[in-house]
């Protein structure tokens, strides 16, 4: 917490403020009516809420590392043990935790319409850790993961209940991005008997220093995504000195690994058509065929970066919520498919 001294030396539009003495206050001063979609949703610990137990658990006791578990209830007819979702959550590395009522509400939908098990990653934010902790966050999660499919370590709510020959990293926005990432990364280990079988990036926040047309027109800002809010949190998250040209954001641009060389598992990319990063995330998708990766397009038309996390727009615009059960029943098909 601040001092009664400390002044605010950044300030991003109702979700940061970053003070001279190094402290980070992250509570939300944005229009009161959206406010609860940021506030934390408590685990029910066991309990199966409307068919979904949720958990929370620190996986790294010397790094403090935690994830939320999502557990669907068994339905008739449910394979023995359910596919993994890996989810990384967004919020440009500096803002959002894994337990926002915004992810609950929908990663609730997700494994149950997708009969999986979700596992979202307490990743550490910028600008206290700067990039890349974040990656490394959600990549000893993967390492997690692999330690308790090889036995080495033990997780009541998983060990009986997962298919870790099936596991699917899912991330929003910059967890899009980190997605891309922790695959890259993990191509060049032995998983067995984990399986990672596939990813999916929900409009991935990738970059360059050079502004896109979609975001030179800003015509697609909204509260929750401005060309602002992008310049401040990439200079609060990527390494000192570096430009948006850096490969964790910019995959496709030259200062990053040859995307024809990473062994990468399949990738689901979803694009909304009224998205300030639209054309940056067709470029990646374009370059990742260019490069032979098994790569799919999604796009939602009519709606925003993130509309599927915005409740307020889901119960009042029939498009939004049309889009948001479409989103649904394509990453439910793609998992299933994998």
């Amino acid at each position: 917490m601040a001092s009664a001294n400390s002044a605010v030396v950044e300030d991003v539009s109702g979700w940061l403020r970053v003070f001279d003495d190094g402290t980070v206050d992250r509570s939300w001063t944005g229009p009161k009516e959206v406010e609860f979609l940021t506030s934390p949703a408590p685990p029910s610990d066991g309990e199966f809420l409307d068919g979904v137990a949720t958990r929370d658990i620190v996986i790294d006791p010397e790094s403090n590392l935690s994830v939320r578990i999502y557990l669907p209830e068994k339905l008739p007819g449910d394979d023995p043990k359910l596919p993994i979702i890996l989810h990384f959550h967004g919020g440009g590395f500096c803002i959002t935790r894994a337990n926002c009522y915004m992810y609950y509400l929908f990663y609730t939908r997700l494994v149950k319409s997708a009969r999986a098990i979700c596992i979202s990653v307490e990743m550490r934010l910028a600008p206290e850790h700067r990039l890349p902790a974040a990656i490394d966050d959600c990549y000893a999660a993967l390492l997690w993961l692999r330690d308790l499919a090889r036995a080495e370590l033990t997780e009541p709510w998983l060990g009986p209940n997962a298919d870790f020959s099936r596991v699917f990293m899912v991330g929003d926005s910059t967890g899009g991005t980190t997605v891309h990432n922790v695959s890259a990364r993990a191509g060049s280990e032995e998983w067995s008997p984990l399986r990672l079988a596939g990813g999916v990036l929900l409009h991935p926040g990738f970059h360059r220093s050079e502004l896109s047309r979609s975001e030179m027109e800003a015509q697609f800002e909204t509260p929750f995504l401005t060309l602002d809010m992008i310049n401040r949190f990439m200079a609060l998250a990527l390494p000192l000195g570096s430009t948006k040209d850096h490969p964790i954001i910019c995959p496709m641009g030259p200062a990053a690994p040859p995307l024809a060389d990473l062994r990468l598992p399949p990738f689901l990319v979803v694009v909304a058509e009224r998205d300030l990063l639209h054309d940056r995330e067709l470029e990646y998708v374009d370059e990742m065929k260019k490069a032979g990766k098994d790569v799919e397009l999604m796009v939602n038309r009519g709606v925003g970066h993130c509309f599927y996390l915005n409740k307020v727009a889901i119960d009042s615009d029939p498009v939004t919520a049309a889009q948001t059960e479409l989103l649904i029943e394509s990453i439910s098909d793609f998992i299933r498919n994998h």
